[in-house]
Parts: structure tokens; C-alpha cells; sequence
């Protein structure tokens, strides 16, 4: 666990934070790389990106804090304290994809267009957050006595020998974003790569939230796991349709 990352200059510079920085950084710069290929106006698309990060962040941890409510109501202090990690994505989709309706309405940028561009934001950004989710030790695997559980620790810093969750996660986001890189041109209409991207991350998560620390013990199924699986429902129906039209 390295909460802290450095110290520069005598400023403390924190894992997490300094991990979803780098991610945003290198998403918006792949995203704009993709504006340019799908010959969108990259610059209204960038100016979009920009803006939509911010009810993405926002909703991303407030998801995260509601859904480990108990901990933040005995330590309110800490829910947007710099040092502590964590963010949900499902928490980022629905208030960015709301936002993004007038938003792109009125930069006169296609919906489906700008959200195929975006997968590559969303993709490169989640994988240097699960880097930073590995060092800050949030969203870590459960205890396990396998041959192949990693010693890592949680959150609290409890270490154990745990099911590497992040590494996975990542990993899994690293094989989207080479098949997003492989599909992209053989997809069929606007905004079908951004469904790949729903299908794709809702059956990987369904997964690996079975693998995860539970807030709730005992429990096996989450919320989580009900969020996921209606993802992948969004996307097979949305890629049935458009693949009929």
C-alpha cells in the first residue's frame, strides 16, 4: 500500500488522486486522437470532454460514498478529503450521459459519434484509476487462501492475501481497449462502439464484484452486480436495434 506518493517540494502528492489525474490527462489526450480519426470537430469534441468531466467525477464519487455510506456517515470529513481513493463509474455514466444532451445538442456534435470518441477517454481513464484504486488499497479483492490470492491490503490497511481485483480490472480494461481499437472501424452505426463498451465492462464486472471486499459480508450478490447485468441488457438490445435499422 503507498497512500502517499511522493512528496514534492513539500507538498504531499497522494496515489489515488495523482493516478486519476494522469488517467484524465491521457483519456482526454485519446480521446481527442480519436476525434481527429472519426473527423469530428475535435475541438468542440475537446471542449465537450472537458466539461463532462466534471458531473463524471462528481457522480463517480458520490456513487462510491453512498455505496459504503456506513463508513462516511462516522467519517464525513474524509468523502472528499485528498488523501482517501475511490470512485464508481456507474456513478459517472448517468450524470454525464444526462449532461451530455444539451451539452452536445448545442455544440452540434452526433450523440453516438462523440460517445464512440469517448470509450477511449472512458478506457485509458479507468485504467491508471485502477492503478491508483491498487496503491490507495480501495476496492480490494477479498481474503482467500488460493495459490494464486496476491498479499495486498484494503483500504484500512488490513493486509491479506486477497484476489488481486485491481490488477484484474485492469487488465480486463487494457483487452476492451485493444478490442475497441480492432472493432471501431468494423462497427455499423454511430455509437455502437460506445455499447461495446457497456456489454463489455458490465460482463467483466458482474465477475470481478463477486471477487471483491464486500461492504455487506456474507452477502455475494451486490447492487453492483444488478447494475452490471442491466448493462449488458442496455447494450445487446441497443446493438440489436441499431444492427436492424
Amino acid at each position: 500500500m503507498r497512500r502517499v506518493l511522493c512528496l514534492w517540494y513539500g507538498v504531499t502528492i497522494y496515489s489515488y488522486p495523482a493516478m486519476l489525474y494522469v488517467g484524465l490527462v491521457l483519456g482526454v489526450l485519446a480521446g481527442d486522437i480519436a476525434a481527429h480519426r472519426a473527423r469530428l470537430d475535435a475541438a468542440r469534441a475537446f471542449v465537450a470532454t472537458l466539461l463532462l468531466l466534471f458531473p463524471a467525477l462528481l457522480g463517480a464519487r458520490l456513487a462510491f460514498v453512498v455505496g459504503r455510506w456506513r463508513f462516511y456517515r462516522r467519517h464525513p470529513r474524509l468523502i472528499l478529503a485528498r488523501s482517501e481513493g475511490g470512485a464508481a463509474m456507474y456513478g459517472a455514466l448517468p450524470l454525464s450521459l444526462g449532461a451530455s444532451v444539451p451539452l452536445l445538442g448545442a455544440l452540434d456534435i452526433p450523440f453516438g459519434a462523440f460517445w464512440d470518441v469517448a470509450t477511449f477517454t472512458i478506457l485509458v481513464g479507468m485504467l491508471f484509476t485502477r492503478v491508483g484504486c491498487l496503491l490507495n488499497g480501495c476496492c480490494a479483492g477479498r481474503a482467500t487462501s488460493s495459490c494464486w490470492g496476491v498479499f495486498l491490503p484494503d483500504h484500512r490497511g488490513v493486509w491479506a492475501r486477497r484476489i488481486p481485483t485491481q490488477p484484474m480490472e485492469a487488465a480486463w480494461t487494457l483487452a476492451l481497449l485493444a478490442g475497441a481499437l480492432w472493432a471501431w472501424a468494423r462497427l455499423p452505426f454511430e455509437g455502437a462502439l460506445f455499447l461495446y463498451l457497456l456489454g463489455g465492462y458490465g460482463l467483466g464486472r458482474m465477475a470481478l464484484e463477486s471477487g471483491r471486499e464486500s461492504t455487506a459480508p456474507g452477502r455475494w450478490l451486490t447492487p453492483q452486480h444488478g447494475v452490471s447485468a442491466g448493462l449488458v441488457v442496455v447494450a445487446v438490445v441497443g446493438l440489436v436495434i441499431g444492427w436492424s435499422w
